[in-house]
C-alpha cells in the first residue's frame, strides 16, 4: 500500500514501530548518500552506547500474589508441620535492571583524512525524555555543537519537550535542524506539522563542494512501502501518540478518503 500521509506518519511513532523505522531510516539516508558523496565522502553507521535504569519500561514482571485469610498455612510438601505467616502481607514491586541502550547515527567523513565533517541524528524517545538517553545525547550534541563539524538533527516525534534552540517559539510538530560549523550560533531550523509535507535540506558540506539535497519525505516512503507497514498498522484506531483535536479531524477525514476507515 501506497504511504498514505502527505508528511509525517503519525502511526510510525508507536514505540513498539519506531525502532525498526529509525534503523530502516538511518540505512536508507546513508544509502542515499553514498553514491552521491563519493569518492570524496564516507558515510558512517555509527552506534552510541550507555547504560539507563530502564526508566520507560518495565523489565521485570512478577504475577500478584494471592494473600491469604488465615493467619498460619500448611505446607503440603511437609505434612503436620504449620508454617507461620507474616502479620504484614509484602507487595509485589519492580526494581530498576541496568538496560545497555545502542543509538545508531550517521557521521560524513573525509576520505583520507577521516575528518568527521557532518553529524546526522534521527532522535528517539530517549534522546528527549528526561533521564540518562537525553543526558547522553545533550553531552554529544554539546559536543558536536562546540566544534566545526556541522549537525543535522531530526526530530520526527511529537512526545515530549523538543531540544534547546533559541529564537523559536512557536510550537510545531516535527523539526529539521542544520547547524553548519561555520555559520554558529546561527542554524536552521526547519519546523512543520502533521498536516505539512516532510522538508527537503541540503546536506551541509566542506566549502565549495557540491552539497545534495536530502529528500526525506520520499526517502520515509520508501521504507513504509518496502517494510510493509501497511500490515501492521490498524487506521481505524487512534495513534499511540495523541493528536491534537484539530489533526483528529483531519487526519480522519484523510483516511476514510483513502479507504483506511
Amino acid at each position: 500500500m501506497a504511504y498514505p500521509f502527505p508528511g509525517m506518519n503519525p502511526y510510525l511513532e508507536d514505540p513498539e514501530l519506531w525502532p525498526g523505522v529509525h534503523g530502516r531510516l538511518i540505512v536508507a539516508i546513508a544509502d542515499y548518500l553514498s553514491p552521491q558523496l563519493r569518492p570524496k565522502y564516507f558515510v558512517a553507521i555509527e552506534e552510541r552506547i550507555y547504560q539507563t535504569t530502564g526508566d520507560d519500561k518495565l523489565l521485570v514482571g512478577i504475577p500478584d500474589v494471592i494473600v491469604q485469610n488465615s493467619q498460619t498455612a500448611i505446607n503440603p510438601k511437609i505434612p503436620n508441620i504449620a508454617i507461620a505467616t507474616p502479620a504484614v502481607q509484602p507487595k509485589t514491586v519492580t526494581v530498576p535492571i541496568p538496560e545497555i541502550v545502542k543509538e545508531r547515527y550517521l557521521e560524513v567523513r573525509k576520505v583520507g583524512a577521516k575528518e568527521v565533517v557532518t553529524v546526522i541524528e534521527i532522535l528517539s524517545p530517549k534522546n528527549k525524555r528526561t533521564g540518562e538517553g537525553r543526558n547522553a545525547y545533550e553531552i554529544k550534541r554539546q559536543r558536536v555543537l562546540g566544534s566545526s563539524t556541522h549537525l543535522v538533527e531530526i526530530d520526527l516525534l511529537r512526545v515530549v519537550e523538543a531540544m534547546l534552540v533559541f529564537g523559536d517559539v512557536t510550537q510545531n510538530d516535527y523539526r529539521i535542524l542544520v547547524s553548519r560549523g561555520e555559520n554558529r550560533p546561527q542554524s536552521d531550523l526547519y519546523a512543520f506539522n502533521l498536516q505539512d509535507v516532510i522538508p527537503s535540506f541540503a546536506l551541509p558540506l566542506r566549502t565549495g563542494d557540491s552539497e545534495p539535497l536530502v529528500d526525506l519525505q520520499s526517502l520515509l516512503a520508501g521504507i513504509y512501502e518496502r517494510a510493509s507497514y501497511d500490515l501492521v498498522i490498524d487506521y481505524s484506531q487512534e495513534p499511540v501518540s495523541r493528536l491534537s483535536e484539530e489533526n483528529v479531524v483531519w487526519a480522519d477525514a484523510l483516511l476514510r478518503k483513502k479507504g483506511l476507515r
